[in-house]
């Protein structure tokens, strides 16, 4: 996922073990009347060797290329990015090209050895993943001047009584800002993404152990009966340096099905929720997972 070439060898003068050119006898010259003789074709394994070393100089200048190329943007998702999400007709989104925003001046990473406190000194609308190709947005969500009040962000759950129990969590431990981003795509799938912003990574692993424990969500989304551990999602790769829960709704589920992420990046608590009339696909939705953790990354 963060963050040498070999020459091939062009055939030439023999060497001694010394390094130096080997000599020869000058050779006989022939009879006028007489064509020189061919030299000798190369025995056919060293042609075999001459051909794999070119075939390895070729690979290892792709490889290369690839790695410089992904210094600092973020590609978007080709098919063959991720294990187990590389057919055509996989139902994965087309979203544009992703690159992290800019840092101000002299600010480290947010997992860099100097980032003590794992900050996201970027703007935190900016770190929201865009909408992919022919998806609608969703106007609610984008608050003013970008950020969302915590009473919207509460409506994603259910119970009364755990709303309250958040905003008073959320209170105590110093949320900052809520950025988010939603949209719907063709087929009806709603997402919606939550980035909240907190002093400090400490809070954000305090938080997201109440808000997404090991088999289970803490708190019940509005629309959901039982929700169980995303083990599809657990078996892919992760781009991130941070930890991330993911759960699905399981049968029998209402008119639809609902699937939601958290991720614990540094000091921001990323949720993530995609819902569809009848059943939500696993594929986008894995896909929107793990392209808003390499942005955050």
């Amino acid at each position: 996922m963060t963050e040498q070439q070999t020459q091939a060898v062009e055939p030439g003068p023999e060497t001694t073990p010394a390094g130096g050119l080997a000599t020869a006898e000058a050779p006989v010259p022939p009879a006028p009347e007489q064509a020189p003789a061919p030299e000798p074709a190369a025995p056919a394994k060293d042609r075999r060797v001459l051909r794999a070393v070119l075939r390895w100089t070729a690979a290892v200048v792709v490889f290369a290329a690839v790695g410089a190329g992904t210094a600092y943007g973020i590609a978007g998702m080709e098919r063959t990015d991720v294990p187990g999400l590389a057919t055509e007709s996989d139902g994965r989104w087309d979203y544009p090209t992703l690159t992290r925003p800019p840092l101000p001046s002299g600010s480290p990473r947010p997992f860099a050895e100097e980032n003590a406190a794992e900050a996201h000194y970027a703007d935190l609308r900016a770190l929201l993943l865009p909408a992919p190709a022919g998806a609608t947005d969703d106007r609610g969500l984008r608050g003013e001047d970008g950020w969302l009040p915590t009473k919207e962000f509460l409506k994603e759950f259910a119970d009364d009584d755990e709303r309250a129990d958040l905003r008073q969590m959320l209170k105590d431990d110093g949320l900052r800002h809520i950025a988010a981003r939603g949209w719907t795509t063709e087929d009806g799938t709603s997402t919606r993404i939550y980035l909240l912003r907190f002093d400090t990574s400490v809070i954000v692993d305090d938080l997201a152990a109440r808000m997404a424990p090991f088999g289970a969500p803490g708190y019940q989304l509005r629309g959901t009966e039982t929700s169980v551990a995303d083990e599809g999602f657990a078996n892919l790769p992760w781009p991130g340096d941070f930890p991330r829960w993911a759960y699905t709704e399981s049968k029998p589920y209402g008119a639809e099905q609902v699937r939601q992420a958290y991720l614990g990046a540094g000091d921001i608590l990323a949720v993530i929720v995609q819902s569809r009339k009848g059943t939500a696909a696993s594929v986008p939705f894995h896909q929107t997972v793990t392209l808003q953790g390499q942005l955050l990354g």
